[in-house]
């Protein structure tokens, strides 16, 4: 099977604090891979990693099959390697208007390097009617983040990797605090990353949507992947007792991953 991504023995410590111990992971062409673990599990900071905001102490990374020189890797690489990062609340910037959000970093210029400002603005608008299903008359790129919802923030955010066609959209909490609605929109937007033949990696505390819209499961524990499998051989039920084993179990460095 093809892989999006693949990250062999990363290691990351702060200071006296050994946060991950030999993380090895692939994430698979097409599918939801999720991130399970309890808070201080390791889970932040190997996304952290992937995106380029942290550079592992040790370990190598894969990005469609090309290796990654870590020395280097930052998120704007991440970026152009098609590795696109969505956090909870964060993504977009607030007081600026929804076109500049979603070309932040990656303006369309002219041959004199001008922002080619109407064409952004008429891409912004397709995007907010299309993929999240705004559809009022006085609907505009021009409007500020403030103005949308949680759930229609986390729309735009993750159609912006959408549209920029990432490879692998990491998705940290993106329906924490949304309303049942909300929650919804976002699920069906997680749904449909795969159909693009992209992938996605979704960490959430809410494992009935992790159980929804996940092809494959990773528990992380004291900072290593613990144990992994597909949904099919795990119903919501056994990832509550999953979860809460590993939890409670002591640390082993040498657990293997199924």
């Amino acid at each position: 099977m093809d892989t999006i991504l693949t990250a062999k023995s990363l290691y990351k410590s702060f200071g006296s604090i050994q946060a991950l111990t030999d993380i090895n992971l692939s994430i698979p062409k097409g599918q939801v891979v999720a991130l399970i673990g309890d808070n201080g599990a390791g889970k932040s900071t190997i996304i952290k990693i992937l995106s380029g905001v942290h550079r592992p102490d040790s370990g190598s990374l894969w990005i469609n099959g090309n290796e990654v020189n870590m020395r280097s890797y930052s998120v704007r690489m991440a970026r152009s390697l098609g590795v696109e990062t969505v956090y909870q609340e964060r993504s977009l910037g607030e007081k600026q208007p929804l076109w500049r959000n979603v070309f932040v970093g990656r303006h369309l210029r002219n041959a004199l390097g001008f922002i080619r400002v109407k064409e952004e603005k008429d891409l912004t608008l397709a995007m907010l009617r299309n993929s999240i299903g705004l559809k009022g008359v006085g609907i505009s790129a021009d409007a500020l983040v403030s103005t949308l919802s949680g759930g229609e923030r986390q729309g735009l955010a993750i159609s912006r990797a959408m549209h920029f066609n990432s490879a692998l959209t990491i998705l940290d909490e993106p329906t924490t605090a949304l309303s049942v609605k909300e929650v919804g929109r976002v699920l069906d937007f997680i749904r449909s990353i795969p159909d693009r033949g992209n992938s996605a990696l979704f960490i959430s505390h809410n494992l009935h949507h992790v159980h929804e819209v996940a092809d494959m499961f990773l528990f992380v524990a004291r900072g290593t992947i613990a144990y992994q499998c597909r949904r099919e051989e795990m119903s919501v039920a056994e990832l509550f007792e999953q979860l809460e084993t590993l939890s409670m179990a002591p640390y082993d460095h040498e657990r293997t991953v199924a």
